[in-house]
């Protein structure tokens, strides 16, 4: 999806299926300066703007682009019992967001927090994220059968969420929850991945040995908090004589200012930023220098996992 509310991809999916639609999708960016405009796979119909029709190559490019991605979340409004009609202005992020919840519903639940928090950390936007968006909150309380989230936070957070798949050919410890939120393009090329970052590492003591017979790749933020918990996850691995490797990024091109809103992980004014310089190799060194001096990250979904992985993409 490309900065789609569901509205937008349910009126899409309306023109690839009827081949026009009178709902608003030209007050979409993406609809607007890329379906109409650059690429001319719709057009209003001659003599009447309140009707979008597709053009030849509107259904190629769908399929191709977006049809995965409206059925997975289509199958995903009908097994939850969320109501899907083309009014929802959930966005692609919330949808992906309530998706997780929905996989991981059980656990989550376990160790339920308030709703600030519960906001914050899941959705990344904010503690009153939800607050702020009535409809949202209550899908959300639905997908977790819950009438209210409890008034205070518990006193451990030892999430361990696992997307699973029936081949594995690796394992991806993930730092930030977004590879997780729509994981069918890592499940169907056999990576299982994990949520164990943040403050969450403790559950790592606690699996046994035969579940890291698979090769084990780290993936976060380069950012200090980020690093500084790689190193934590790599010592716990390591006295389990377990080894896991960080996945680096290819380039800088994509490094954003650490002083950036809703983002507090900031460099120290010690060498090497009080990092363990033992933890990573000569490239990964200078990549993370070249961060510090320009005072520089690289957030995780900026990165393609799969080419990482040197998965080549369909």
């Amino acid at each position: 999806m490309k900065d789609l509310e569901w509205r937008h991809l349910k009126g899409l999916y309306q023109v690839y299926t009827t081949g026009q639609t009178r709902l608003k999708l030209a007050n979409n960016q993406y609809v607007n300066q890329i379906l109409i405009k650059q690429k001319r796979l719709l057009k209003f119909k001659s003599g009447n703007h309140d009707i979008l029709e597709k053009t030849n190559g509107f259904d190629q490019y769908f399929e191709k682009e977006l049809l995965k991605s409206y059925a997975y979340f289509e199958t995903f409004f009908t097994n939850s019992g969320i109501e899907s009609d083309a009014r929802k202005t959930f966005s692609e992020d919330d949808i992906k967001t309530l998706l997780f919840i929905y996989n991981n519903k059980n656990e989550l639940k376990k160790s339920l927090t308030t709703e600030y928090t519960f906001s914050a950390n899941v959705f990344k936007k904010g503690s009153k994220y939800l607050t702020n968006k009535p409809s949202l909150k209550n899908a959300v309380l639905h997908l977790l059968a819950i009438d209210q989230f409890p008034e205070k936070d518990p006193k451990n957070n030892l999430w361990r969420l696992v997307v699973d798949c029936p081949n594995p050919r690796a394992i991806v410890l993930c730092e930030n929850l977004a590879c997780l939120r729509v994981p069918f393009q890592y499940k169907e090329n056999g990576i299982e991945l994990w949520y164990v970052g943040g403050n969450n590492t403790a559950p790592l003591n606690d699996i046994s040995e035969e579940k890291f017979a698979l090769p084990i790749y780290y993936f976060c933020d380069w950012d200090y908090n980020g690093l500084a918990i790689y190193s934590r996850i790599k010592k716990i691995l390591h006295e389990k004589e377990i080894q896991i490797k960080i996945l680096q990024p290819l380039s800088l091109d994509q490094a954003l200012p650490v002083q950036m809103q809703h983002h507090d992980s900031k460099w120290k004014n010690k060498p090497f930023s009080g990092l363990n310089i033992n933890d990573f190799n000569q490239e990964q060194i200078e990549i993370i220098n070249k961060l510090i001096i320009s005072d520089a990250w690289i957030e995780e979904e900026s990165m393609d996992l799969l080419e990482l992985l040197g998965i080549p993409s369909e």
